[in-house]
């Protein structure tokens, strides 16, 4: 079963049931366009000093080879419980005023969004920080899959590097993703296929 988009889930107010999501952090998957502005109007707020909103989108080369579009894959359930708990986290520990992410599934032309993260707080710092962290959890911990698709043809499911942070490095932020030949795998066993 398909969950709601970020717009009609955010209109929910929670009244502490399990199954119900709280209205400053919802994390969604959808299989239509993202519509970016639509989350920044979900994380809205009078007390907000920033809204930040990120668009991954589908690039047209990938270290010099040319790509014709991506397809995405998840395990629903699992990636939606991932995604919410994630946006729940960002909340608390920023002290964000709202977060909300979409993450799309399916065939992605290039320069078409695949993920939007939208965090409101009250001082950017903290807005930008959170949608920075969220994008590095998402592509860490959550369960979707990413396959590119090249101009000669080919097609080839692309895995995640773990941050360098994860590697012992100090850099933290160093993500390699890229083609890599299928069964062969680039990382060194912690990162997840995106």
């Amino acid at each position: 079963m398909q969950r709601q988009g970020i717009d009609e889930r955010m209109q929910q107010t929670h009244r502490g049931e399990p199954d119900q999501v709280r209205p400053d952090a919802d994390g969604a998957l959808v299989r239509r366009p993202i519509a970016p502005q639509r989350l920044v109007a979900a994380v809205a707020s009078p007390e907000a000093g920033a809204n930040v909103l990120f668009v991954g989108t589908a690039r047209g080369f990938t270290n010099g080879v040319e790509t014709t579009g991506l397809e995405y894959e998840a395990h629903d359930s699992m990636a939606t419980e991932a995604l919410e708990r994630l946006c729940t986290t960002a909340v608390d520990r920023f002290s964000l005023l709202a977060c909300a992410v979409e993450h799309r599934l399916g065939r992605i032309a290039i320069g078409e969004a695949a993920v939007a993260i939208a965090t409101s707080a009250a001082h950017r710092r903290a807005a930008f920080e959170a949608a920075e962290w969220l994008m590095e959890r998402i592509k860490r911990e959550v369960p979707i899959w990413k396959c590119e698709e090249w101009a000669d043809g080919r097609r080839a499911w692309v895995h995640a590097q773990p941050a360098a942070a994860d590697r012992g490095g100090d850099e933290g932020h160093e993500r390699g993703d890229g083609p890599v030949d299928a069964g062969r795998r680039r990382s060194r066993g912690r990162g997840r296929r995106r």
